[in-house]
């Protein structure tokens, strides 16, 4: 999943992005404003996290205007603002969460899963497709009742296309949701990733059909 990582502070948007590439998931970091907002009008994200006080244009302006182009990429606001005036600005503007500083890393990934999950369509913490399951908590995949041992890279695609179980998801959308905008490698990487899958999959009832010109479907049965 690809998210946009908004802090003025160098040393926190650092240690946050690192953190969170770790735990799989791809991001993109900014530590300005009016950067964030053109970003934001050219780029898809799974979610944001919006700091407050930007340099050029802050936080709630950048989230107002978000809003207004009619995206409904969840925003969570981050910040050491705690009061309460500021945090039912940023709700009416449209956030969907709010974590003060200092926070908890494992809380502010469990908040992103959720948010994520719900933008899906997803409410459970728990998504199955036939034989194949996935704990958002715990970011464990199983299949047949027993744990799936995947790369990170491997594990952000199956997510992807599970989210999206019976749509087609084109190379370019995987892509975009698993590599950051630093990334060096080209979009026919991801057909990588897709074989080393189709392997763990291969007779299990779930399957990973290519539709020529659409993209890439996961399927039961």
């Amino acid at each position: 999943m690809r998210l946009l990582l908004v802090e003025d502070s160098l040393k926190l948007a650092s240690w946050l992005s690192k953190a969170l590439q770790q735990h799989g998931f791809a991001v993109d970091q900014t530590h300005d404003g009016a950067q964030a907002d053109s970003l934001l009008r050219t780029e898809t994200y799974d979610a944001v996290i919006l700091d407050l006080s930007l340099p050029t244009m802050d936080g709630l302006t950048v989230l107002q205007r978000t809003r207004e182009r009619g995206s409904a990429c969840p925003v969570i606001i981050l910040t050491a603002r705690g009061e309460l005036e500021d945090r039912v600005k940023g709700l009416n503007l449209g956030a969907d969460d709010y974590l003060a500083k200092p926070f908890d890393l494992s809380e502010l990934e469990a908040r992103l899963h959720a948010l994520i999950r719900r933008a899906h369509g997803v409410s459970a913490p728990k998504v199955s497709l036939g034989p194949l399951e996935y704990e958002s908590s715990g970011r464990l995949f199983t299949l047949q009742g027993r744990r799936l041992l995947l790369r990170p890279r491997e594990h952000a695609v199956l997510e992807v296309l599970l989210m999206r179980a019976g749509k087609a998801v084109s190379k370019a959308a995987l892509y975009e949701r698993v590599f950051s905008m630093d990334a060096t490698t080209g979009q026919d990487v991801v057909e990588i990733y897709i074989h080393r899958l189709r392997k763990q999959l291969h007779e299990t009832g779930i399957s990973i059909v290519t539709l020529r010109g659409l993209g890439y479907v996961l399927e039961a049965g």
